[in-house]
Parts: structure tokens; sequence; C-alpha cells
């Protein structure tokens, strides 16, 4: 038969494939483990060698402020405002339209609940813990609340771990899949590192942060997967209802 699409139609890929719940459950139980110990670490007074060490390093001067040029200081700034509310959100919201619009409905319904979650388990957390921000040395950007854990390294690793597992399931092909999920954690690593340079969290902070907020990435890529498809499914059934012949997922 012949295929009457004008040259210019956008053709969707083959798509669906995911890390195993196996995988994920197994990055989870890593980061959880890891996440628990720093719990306990701060709880038990046990961090401050690590503190000092991280928040000291590379200070200069007797303002203690970061060494460098002041474009790397302005660099540092932009980065940390990739995992600000207003951005990681506007990300957040873009993928969640781009896997509408490639069909993906399972992975945005699935993004969806992996962020509000995520919000909600830093929340629970950050209330039960507590702690003073940093005073030693100054802090060079807006930051207010509890410091413990740090909520801007939680939910950046939410957010952006999340999207990456989102669109690992457009490549059939497990080394691509695994490639784009590790960009997502480099990144998200990267943001959270800023907070110590930037003075407004102690390195335990945001290594807890970073540990629980991808904890909750790939546990509910394991956990939540089965109750976004069939969110989905029943999407997809009330769409085909209303416009009959549409694509199916």
């Amino acid at each position: 038969m012949p295929d009457h699409r004008p040259p210019e139609a956008v053709v969707l890929p083959a798509r669906g494939w995911r890390i195993s719940p196996r995988h994920a459950g197994l990055a989870a139980a890593i980061c959880w483990l890891g996440f628990a110990i720093m719990v306990a670490l701060v709880e038990a007074n046990r961090t401050g060698a690590l503190d000092s060490l991280g928040l000291l390093f590379w200070r200069t001067g007797a303002d203690l402020r970061p060494a460098g040029p002041k474009w790397l200081l302005e660099a540092v700034r932009d980065l940390t405002a990739l995992g600000g509310v207003l951005l990681r959100h506007l990300f957040a919201i873009g993928a969640i339209v781009a896997l509408l619009f490639l069909r993906l409905r399972r992975e945005a319904v699935l993004l969806v609940g992996t962020v509000a979650g995520g919000w909600l388990v830093n929340s629970l957390v950050k209330n039960l813990v507590g702690r003073p921000r940093p005073t030693i040395v100054p802090h060079l950007t807006e930051a207010g609340g509890q410091s413990f854990p740090s909520g801007h390294s939680f939910n950046s690793a939410v957010v952006y771990i999340a999207i990456g597992l989102a669109f690992a399931a457009i490549s059939p092909r497990r080394d691509v899949r695994w490639t784009v999920i590790g960009v997502a954690m480099a990144l998200s690593l990267v943001i959270a590192w800023t907070r110590v340079w930037l003075g407004v969290h102690f390195p335990s902070d945001v290594i807890a942060g970073w540990l629980g907020g991808a904890a909750w990435a790939f546990t509910a890529s394991a956990l939540l997967y089965r109750p976004a498809k069939q969110v989905a499914e029943q999407a997809e059934d009330q769409l085909e209802a209303i416009t009959p012949g549409a694509e199916p997922r």
C-alpha cells in the first residue's frame, strides 16, 4: 500500500523500552543505604571533619571566598540555578510535554508521579531532621530554610534522573539508555556540588540530598511503573473514545 504521508511528516521512533525494575531497585537500595548512613552520621554529629574540609577547600583570603576569577562564580551560580524551583520545574514540564508528543504517556505519568512524590519525601525528611545552615564561610547566593538534607540536591536528582529514565525509553540499546541516565546523574551531582561551593550547604547536606533524590527516582521507576501504565492506558481509552482512529501508545 503506497505511503501518502507528506515528506515533512514526523515519524515517531519505536519506543517503550525501560531500565529493568531489578536494576532500578538495586540502584535505589544502594542510594537509600548511603542516605541512611549520612542521616545517622549527622544525627550523631560525626560529619564535622568532612563538612569543614569541604567548605574550606579552595578558599583564600580573610573572607574565605572561593579562589578563581569572577566569571567562575557566575558560572557556578548559573549551574546552581538549574536546580532552583523555577528552572527545574520548567525542565520537568517541558519534558512532560515532549513525552506526550512522542506518545510516551506512561513515561509522562511516571515522571509526574516521581517529581511530586520526591517533593513530599524531601519535605518530610527536612522536617524530621533539620539543621542550621553553615556560617563558617560567606553565603554567595540566597538560601533559606533548613540545611539537611539539601533540597536543591535532592530535587535536582529526582527531576533530572527521572527525566533521563523517561527519555531512555526511546532507545532499544542498553548502552544508550545507561548513557542518558548517567549524564542525568552527573548533571545533578554538579548541581549538588555548587551548593557547597556557594557556602549555603555542608558537604553532608548535599551528599545526603543527592543520594536521597537518586534513591527516590530509582524507587519510583521500580514501583510506580505499573500504576503509571494503568493511568496511561485509561487515558488512551478515553482519548480513543473521543477521537476514534487515534494512534495507540
